[in-house]
């Protein structure tokens, strides 16, 4: 299909650089690089609870991979897009902005070989590929998500492939990369973080709906109707806390890590929010900024809650 871009953007936004800026702002998405870091950071403090000790070089090459390999997927994904025409009406797509859909491509390609040399680095460090094969799955994943053939978020798993993705296997490979070892207590952990990411994707679908079902995606949304998805919302994002405090009762987790309850009136923003507009693609639009603001502070406050029994002396309350 032959790459659609938006036609009032070229010459309006040429007399309106502030215009311009805002939507380069938002096709870049510097918010949503959150997803990318709080994995890493979360992982990394289990792994300071479990054991004690830091490898702040490991963490620091392990959080500019990940940023990097998070922009390839932001960069082919909106390749990918202009190809099915779904972003047609999306002002803020790259493609769109630039009119050079293979600039974008060659662009998200260097950020991926870049991103995974510094897992690279991080094997041989180590002289341990395991990292690397982990990294390799959630790339793959990343790529099945809107890459041809498979573009399996056109049938609705896009929400699936982000939560394990940017859950288990990303919790997986911080935690290996700090202690070439595993653990349960950051399986758990892995699956709170894993649900906050995937409602980022479920939310960024609310004001697309017509243009999703007009190309034939089938997201969440579209299959559930804005109404019953927005209904839905409130049980996702209570999860979040349900989980919390259900490790916490089974003592998997420090009772310290109640602490994600401080960005519980985020999640009653955001359902009311949606709930109020979800039918309004022009108001409920910016509902997965308040998507991205819960992931990142519920991923602040759970690392926090691992970490905080250590930095105020309590000595080890983990299992390892």
């Amino acid at each position: 299909m032959t790459t659609r871009t938006v036609n009032y953007s070229a010459n309006a936004l040429k007399t309106a650089p502030a215009i311009r800026k805002k939507l380069w702002l938002a096709a870049i998405k510097p918010p949503m690089y959150s997803v990318a870091i709080m994995p890493i950071m979360v992982g990394t403090a289990i792994a300071i609870a479990e054991t004690r000790t830091l490898q702040a070089g490991i963490f620091a090459i392990f959080v500019f991979a990940a940023i990097l390999i998070l922009a390839w997927e932001n960069l082919a994904n909106d390749v990918f897009d202009s190809e099915t025409g779904v972003d047609v009406n999306k002002a803020h797509s790259l493609v769109n902005l630039t009119a050079n859909k293979s600039l974008i491509f060659w662009l998200g390609n260097l950020c991926l070989a870049t991103g995974l040399f510094g897992i690279g680095a991080i094997a041989a460090i180590q002289r341990d590929l395991t990292v690397v094969g982990i990294i390799l799955v959630c790339c793959v994943l990343g790529y099945i998500y809107q890459g041809p053939p498979f573009r399996l978020s056109f049938q609705g798993w896009g929400e699936i492939l982000c939560f394990f993705a940017f859950g288990p296997l990303a919790f997986a490979a911080a935690y290996y990369s700090q202690t070439q070892a595993w653990s349960g207590t950051n399986l758990a952990a892995s699956t709170i973080v894993g649900v906050s990411t995937s409602l980022i994707l479920f939310c960024s679908h609310f004001h697309q709906e017509a243009d999703d079902a007009a190309v034939g995606k089938r997201s969440p949304i579209v299959r559930l109707g804005t109404k019953r998805a927005a209904q839905l919302l409130p049980w996702l994002c209570g999860s979040i806390f349900a989980l919390t405090a259900l490790c916490v009762w089974l003592g998997v987790f420090p009772v310290t890590t109640l602490l994600v309850f401080a960005s519980l009136p985020i999640a009653l923003k955001l359902c009311k929010h949606v709930g109020t507009n979800h039918n309004k693609p022009e108001k409920v639009s910016n509902c997965k900024f308040i998507a991205v603001a819960l992931h990142f502070w519920s991923g602040i406050f759970l690392g926090l809650g691992f970490v905080l029994p250590q930095l105020l002396g309590f000595g080890a309350v983990l299992p390892t």
